[in-house]
């Protein structure tokens, strides 16, 4: 005998198009109708070591079909919550990349952030490397200001290397230099890395704050959040490599004693909770280096799973404003 859920398509999810989280396809950016926009942006001219990320989107929403199953949001029975329902998010499919022209490539995928920010919604950006930091935050000059919060194993706040200005390990360092961003937070910076001591002191200087894996874990998730300034905007960047290579191979630069998946789907829904979270990006995914796919697997639950959080927690703050 039927029931109601034998009615309509089953749509599992090996079948149909592999948008983000099968949620629409939204390719008119001059009429972006949502309150969280997916672009992709599969650019990785800006890498130093192994590339692959230009398939970082095409593996991550692949995955996220994983997710997409039912229409009635995502319950949490831990949380008492349930995700994502009625959560008006499209697909706004990928920028245009100009191969072996970075300037070119990053201007497209500005222009993708600033046609999102225009409509109103949040910008959710998979990388690529993490230089596509660069055009996002960019993107936010009209638009800020904004406090970045970065999860990675590297510190990405070189200047210069042999004039290149604009590749993987410049993001936070061309960050700084906005006036629209009043500050950055560095967690999981960890072991050997790309930056030198000058760096650090240069981070520093800057008003970094600047946490290792070990750091976090002694202080405590109330700590950390502690120590994230309130009343600015939160732009949160994501180096998948921030997690440990153990359940995310997938990467360019993997560096073992990284964050656990609690541990950063806990810090970044305490941001959620303290102030708005105005964008995301999720960069070096690589998937040909991770057969098993755990790593785009992993990206795509925990975006999911933050944008279930922001909602939930912009929604539960507009019904106690009164709004």
């Amino acid at each position: 005998m039927g029931n109601s859920y034998d009615s309509g398509r089953l749509d599992l999810p090996f079948v149909g198009i592999s948008t983000f989280g099968k949620f629409p396809l939204a390719l008119d950016w001059d009429n972006i109708q949502a309150d969280v926009a997916i672009l992709g942006a599969p650019f990785d001219m800006g890498t130093q070591f192994r590339s692959g990320t230009r398939f970082g989107p095409r593996g991550v929403r692949a995955a996220s079909t994983l997710f997409s199953f039912g229409h009635a949001g995502a319950y949490d029975h831990e949380d008492d919550v349930t995700y994502l329902e009625q959560a008006r998010i499209v697909d706004i499919g990928d920028a245009d990349m100009v191969h072996t022209d970075t300037q070119t490539s990053h201007a497209n995928i500005e222009k993708g952030v600033r046609a999102i920010l225009k409509a109103g919604a949040i910008p959710v950006v998979i990388g690529g490397d993490h230089s596509i930091n660069i055009p996002c935050v960019n993107a936010f000059s009209d638009f800020g200001p904004i406090y970045i919060i970065q999860i990675d194993a590297h510190l990405d706040f070189v200047d210069e290397r042999h004039g290149v200005r604009n590749g993987h390990g410049n993001p936070m360092c061309r960050a700084s230099e906005h006036t629209h961003v009043k500050g950055i937070s560095q967690f999981g910076i960890r072991n050997v890395s790309s930056t030198a001591r000058e760096g650090y002191e240069a981070a520093r200087a800057a008003g970094c704050d600047i946490l290792s894996v070990r750091d976090v874990r002694r202080l405590g998730l109330e700590a950390v959040l502690a120590r994230i300034p309130e009343g600015v905007p939160y732009y949160l960047t994501i180096d998948i490599d921030g997690f440990d290579p153990s359940i995310a191979p997938g990467t360019g630069t993997p560096s073992h004693g990284g964050f656990l998946y609690y541990e950063v789907l806990e810090l970044l829904a305490g941001v959620a909770a303290k102030g708005p979270i105005v964008g995301i990006d999720l960069v070096e995914v690589a998937p040909p280096y991770d057969p098993t796919e755990i790593t785009s697997i992993l990206a795509a639950q925990l975006l999911l799973n933050l944008i279930g959080r922001i909602l939930h927690c912009r929604a539960t703050k507009a019904v106690t404003a009164g709004e």
